[in-house]
């Protein structure tokens, strides 16, 4: 008579079933590592592609410039694309229609900031909320420190923190856009897909500026207060608010 005990059949397929499991597992796990490499081989390209872009802009105005200048002629640099707009003023004693505007601009409370197309129409809405925000041309760097500091995506209608590119690629990898330095390419460009990848950032919140607002808030910023169009010193603001 043999002395082999013989294992429960139910154990032997629950061993199988176990060893089955775990090679699946150690080769998707293989699978997305190489899915994971690659990846970021794209997104590094990309970056290096964006950075030679941004250069290449850039050089080509100092050269403008400078051709400009030995010519004795003035140059005039392209109509801004871009503006990047905050709120001054809370939710008191504001008229209907500014009021309105603010909500189609997403600004619903004080300190919040979204990126906006200058187009006539827009233009036009800017001026109708002068004395409730302040608003002017973003650079690169402010972009790019505001979506990495405060960018947080819209997804199934919730603020989801943007720490991961994993967040950007599921909500807009449909329109190419699979890193931040993708986001940060169309917003700062206004790409195509402009429309898409800025209603996909929530509006920023932003702190109050470090030294506090001007004395008499609610004056033009070229009579010393701190709402309207302020072009590129929108930049300095931004830094004292991020």
């Amino acid at each position: 008579m043999s002395d082999k005990v013989l294992a429960p059949e139910t154990l032997l397929k629950q061993r199988k079933h176990a060893q089955k499991t775990a090679a699946d597992k150690a080769a998707e796990k293989v699978a997305t590592k190489k899915a994971n490499r690659q990846k970021r081989q794209v997104i590094f390209k990309r970056a290096e592609q964006y950075v030679k872009e941004y250069r290449q802009i850039e050089r080509s105005e100092v050269r403008l410039r400078r051709q400009a200048k030995q010519t004795g002629n003035f140059f005039v640099p392209a109509q801004p694309k871009l503006a990047f707009v905050i709120r001054t003023k809370g939710i008191n004693k504001i008229a209907p229609k500014p009021r309105k505007v603010l909500q189609l601009l997403r600004l619903l409370q004080i300190n919040n900031g979204v990126f906006i197309r200058l187009t006539y129409a827009t233009t036009q809405m800017l001026q109708i909320i002068t004395p409730y925000a302040a608003w002017g041309t973003p650079n690169l760097k402010t972009v790019k420190e505001l979506i990495y500091k405060r960018g947080y995506g819209k997804v199934n209608k919730q603020r989801i923190p943007i720490s991961d590119n994993r967040v950007i690629e599921e909500a807009l990898g449909k329109y190419g856009i699979i890193c931040v330095e993708d986001l940060v390419h169309e917003i700062y460009t206004v790409g195509p897909n402009f429309k898409v990848a800025n209603n996909f950032l929530w509006p920023f919140k932003l702190s109050n500026p470090t030294g506090g607002w001007a004395t008499r808030k609610f004056r033009h910023f070229i009579e010393g207060g701190d709402v309207g169009n302020r072009e590129d010193k929108i930049n300095a603001l931004v830094r004292r608010m991020n």
